[in-house]
């Protein structure tokens, strides 16, 4: 869907794509007319250490050596980021980039849900 910037309603669908795995952390996805922003979180409730645990310890660098800008966004009740890329007309372009975006979600949300299982007496001190 594209989103008008100055009031946020949504304008017109721009298609429809199919994702595997990792889409399950997606919360919103929406193009607002210069980029398209992709919203995920931990899909899960989270406990205050492991909120600041996540966010130490989650590899965003992953998704800019790809070519996706990312940044954390604290204003949800668990761990969030927006994923920020560039629109193409292109079907099959925007498929393949949700797909490695989904793909670092899944791949990286598993490795600092695990990281941080032996991390709580560090994050409760």
């Amino acid at each position: 869907m594209e989103r008008e910037k100055g009031t946020n309603y949504l304008v017109r669908e721009l298609g429809s794509y199919e994702v595997g795995d990792g889409a399950e952390y997606v919360t919103k996805l929406f193009y607002d007319g210069d980029l398209i922003n992709l919203y995920f979180d931990t899909k899960n409730d989270v406990e205050e250490w492991q909120y600041t645990a996540i966010y130490d310890l989650f590899d965003e660098e992953s998704f800019e050596n790809e070519g996706f800008q990312i940044e954390a966004y604290d204003d949800e009740y668990n761990p969030t980021w927006i994923v920020k890329f560039q629109y193409d007309e292109e079907h099959n372009v925007i498929k393949e980039k949700l797909n490695i975006v989904c793909n670092l979600i899944k791949k990286n949300m598993e490795k600092v849900l695990e990281d941080i299982k032996d991390k709580k007496s560090e994050y409760l001190n």
